[in-house]
């Protein structure tokens, strides 16, 4: 299948692969920090005492964020698993309006989670509501950054029931074919 909206989900790859390399890079500072402090020691000199302050916060939300940032990414590239054990022995009439009705109940849950969390930054923001950490960071970032995400998945739910309905209706037959090369991408 091909997504009209792939450049928004590798988007979010992007900014999920971007969280990544700054939780290592935080990460690595903090580790040669500390060896040079090791090492000063060592030859008897005093530390320098340098350090990140709030560092696992910093980590924490940018792990939540690469982890929600590549919901849509991974959902549409056939990363996330799936079992299909039963689903795979199913005729192709079948299996279309099965995926379709399980694409629908995924968007439902999704579309409510989404809801939720711009519900919460939202009332982040109004109340001023910042984190009993060490940086006072304001919620409604991390909150933000989390409703975007699913919003990305909603999004490429959307646009995946959109085309296995066209498929159901059209041709029911060949939903096998259109979407056999994705069977061995690694769904089980």
């Amino acid at each position: 299948m091909t997504y009209k909206f792939d450049r928004l989900y590798r988007l979010g790859a992007w900014g999920a692969a971007a969280c990544m390399v700054t939780i290592c890079a935080l990460v690595a500072f903090q580790v040669t920090f500390r060896l040079v402090d090791a090492f000063l020691v060592l030859i008897g000199m005093r530390r320098l005492g340098i350090s990140i302050t709030g560092m696992s916060e910093m980590a924490s939300y940018l792990l939540v964020g690469a982890t929600f940032l590549s919901l849509a990414y991974t959902f549409v590239h056939h990363a996330h698993i799936r079992v299909t054990l039963l689903l795979s022995r199913l005729h192709s009439t079948k299996r279309v309006w099965i995926e379709a009705w399980c694409l629908l109940v995924a968007l439902a849950l999704s579309l409510l989670l989404a809801y939720g969390l711009v519900e919460l930054a939202r009332e982040s923001r109004d109340f001023n509501d910042v984190s009993s950490g060490f940086l006072s960071i304001p919620l409604w970032i991390p909150q933000t950054v989390l409703a975007t995400g699913v919003g990305l998945l909603c999004l490429a739910l959307v646009e995946t029931l959109v085309m296995t309905l066209r498929i159901a209706i059209r041709e029911p037959d060949r939903f096998r074919e259109l979407t056999n090369m994705h069977d061995s991408d690694g769904d089980t």
